[in-house]
Parts: C-alpha cells; sequence; structure tokens
C-alpha cells in the first residue's frame, strides 16, 4: 500500500519536527509492508513574503488528491498574526471540509502534569471540535469603524447538518474508544440560547441511537474546571468550534504542555490533516531543542486514519517508551538530547515494537 502524503513543513521550527515524524513514518514503513510518497509544499511566511501568497487556489486542487495532509506549523515573527493562520490553516479546513477538529488528550508516562496526584489512568480523553462552522466563519463586521461609535459584530454560524455530522462522529468514536462509553457535550445552554440550544437539542435527539453511550451535558465554564478537577470523568467531549480552540488548549496543559499535544483536522470522506498543536516557536529554529513528540504522535493519527493500526500502535508505544524511560522533561531544551535524538530513540522504538 502507497499513501501519498502532501508535506507542509511551514515556519520556524516546522520543518525540524516534520523531520522527525518523516523519520518514524520511514522507521516503520517496512516492517509494516506500505510506503509512502510524500510531496512537499513551501506554505508559510517565507513564501507570504516573497509572493504574497497562502494558499493558491491551485495548491487547495492538488491537496485534494493527497490520501494526508502533514503539516508542521504556521506562524512568523516577520508576518502579521491572522494573515497566515487564516490564508493558510482556515482555509486548508473550510476548503477540504475538515469539518472534525479532533484532539486526544492523553497524559503519556513519565510527562510531568501540573495537576497535583493525577497520572496517565485519570487523564485519557479526546476533545472532538466541531470545525468549519461556529465563529471561525467570520460572518460579522464592522460599522463606523475606527470611530468613537464604532461597532464590532461577529456571528456565530451553526447549521443542524453541520451539528448533527460532528455529533455522529463524536457518538461513533465513544463506541470505537470502548473505554467509557461516554460522550458529554459541552456547551452553554443557559446563555447562548439559541447556538448552544441547537447542538443540545440535536444531541438528545441523536442519542437514541446510540443506545450503548453515556451522554452527559457541561457548559463550558465548568468544563474547564472539571478539566483541572475531575480529568478522569471525560470520556470522549464535543463542542463547538470555539469552545472546542478553548477547551484543547486547557487539555494540552494537562496533558504536559504543547510539545506533546498533536490533533487532527478530519475529513472522515476526504484529506484529513494533521499537526503538532505548538506553534512555530521562531525562537528556536536551527537549534535542535525543540520536542517533536507533538509532530510524531500527529504522524501516528495520520497512520490511524490511513488504517495503518499496526503502524500506530507501535509508534504509541514509542513514545510512551521514549516519555517514560529516557526524556528528562517534555520541555525545549530539558529533554537530555536533541531534537533529532529524540526521533531516532522513537524510531528504533517503534520498529522494535512492531
Amino acid at each position: 500500500m502507497t499513501h501519498r502524503i502532501a508535506v507542509i513543513p511551514g515556519d520556524g521550527t516546522g520543518p525540524e519536527v516534520v523531520a522527525e515524524g518523516i523519520k518514524v513514518l520511514n522507521a516503520v514503513a517496512g516492517p509494516a509492508n506500505i510506503k509512502f510518497d510524500y510531496h512537499y509544499y513551501d506554505l508559510g511566511g517565507e513564501r507570504y513574503k516573497k509572493t504574497g501568497e497562502t494558499l493558491p487556489g491551485s495548491v487547495i486542487a492538488e491537496l485534494r488528491q493527497f490520501k494526508a495532509i502533514y503539516l508542521g506549523a504556521i506562524g512568523h515573527p516577520d508576518v502579521a498574526p491572522g494573515i497566515l493562520e487564516k490564508g493558510i490553516l482556515l482555509r486548508a479546513r473550510f476548503e477540504l471540509d475538515q469539518y472534525i477538529n479532533l484532539r486526544p488528550v492523553v497524559l503519556y508516562p513519565g510527562v510531568d502534569c501540573p495537576l497535583k496526584d493525577k497520572g496517565p489512568e485519570d487523564i485519557d480523553f479526546v476533545v472532538v471540535r466541531e470545525n468549519t462552522e461556529g465563529m471561525y466563519v467570520g460572518a460579522g463586521g464592522f460599522h463606523k469603524h475606527g470611530t468613537p461609535d464604532e461597532v464590532a459584530v461577529q456571528t456565530s454560524i451553526n447549521t443542524r447538518k453541520g451539528v448533527d455530522r460532528c455529533l455522529k462522529f463524536a457518538f461513533e468514536l465513544a463506541r470505537k474508544r470502548d473505554r467509557d462509553k461516554k460522550l458529554t457535550l459541552v456547551a452553554k445552554t443557559n446563555v447562548l440560547t439559541y447556538a448552544s440550544n441547537l447542538w443540545f437539542r440535536a444531541f438528545e435527539a441523536m442519542a437514541p441511537q446510540y443506545p450503548d453511550i453515556t451522554t452527559d451535558y457541561a457548559h463550558v465554564d465548568a468544563t474547564c474546571m472539571w478539566f483541572v478537577k475531575n480529568p478522569e470523568w471525560f470520556d470522549v467531549v464535543v463542542t463547538d468550534n470555539l469552545f472546542g480552540d478553548i477547551i484543547t488548549d486547557l487539555g494540552a496543559i494537562i496533558q504536559g504542555g504543547m510539545g506533546v499535544a498533536a490533533g487532527g483536522n478530519i475529513n472522515p470522506e476526504g484529506v484529513s490533516m494533521f499537526e503538532p498543536i505548538g506553534g512555530s516557536a521562531p525562537k528556536y529554529t536551527g537549534l535542535q531543542v525543540v520536542n517533536p513528540i507533538a509532530a510524531i504522535a500527529a504522524a501516528q493519527m495520520m497512520l490511524e486514519q490511513l488504517g495503518e493500526t499496526k503502524a500506530a500502535a507501535a509508534v504509541d508505544g514509542a513514545i510512551k517508551k521514549a516519555a517514560s524511560k529516557d526524556m528528562k522533561s517534555m520541555a525545549a531544551g530539558k529533554m537530555g538530547m536533541s531534537t533529532g535524538q529524540v526521533g531516532d530513540l522513537i524510531a528504533k522504538y517503534a520498529v522494535e515494537l512492531i
């Protein structure tokens, strides 16, 4: 089996961590009897500075032809915030209809957790975030811009179709994980009486189709509290675009930081994109001190999505082994080894485990 993969190394330390993910993918390819055909794209800050392009329509058309997209990081110190994020990340998600943002929140053995008395057995859940609607549609505008009477309006767009397909994915995932078989809807029904009400009604309507799944509801502010106090309560969490963006950053911290957090932008019927959650960290560029685990975990998620479960399980086991046995810290510059050495180690363990 040959998988055609579009690779976008991106900005800052993105190319460094992507190189380690590719290293691990190549290591397991032979033993797993799979092949990867990589095609690289120079999307990011440097291209924008030279050409003014973010994500041309011609590239979008090409990306549709791949099995998956592997992304490093987007963000350049010489480019104003929002230009690359909207022009590349959001456009790719919307144009390719990657309507699920999937964020595992897993505390690896040996990784320091800021929560008192919480270990890997307590932090193992997944956030399913709707990825193409909500506030991020960008509906709205300014009135009397730049004056004392200025008005800014931004509207959250939620369709029943968009909500239903996100909920269906989450219910199916709770069943597939076969852990607690529990799905928690996170919204704000007591204040957002239109958007959150739609989510809640759709959730209640779909639940009878999944009698084996226990359902639960929590306000988003309470969820932030429970993530810290009782993360073991959660199995699969489903929420809208904005709330999902917020609570997954909290999830990243309780699992040990951005250096270990990976995510997927999923189109179950099309091409999906996988990335480390942390930014481009330009101050560390070229120093070989950033943690590549998040990028390698993103590659592991990509293997899962491609149906390569044997290889994915080996990479997951290798990450856990390296984190618990060899690495001094998950923080940049404090790992006790270089970025490349971490990649070498995980590649070695993955081959042993496959």
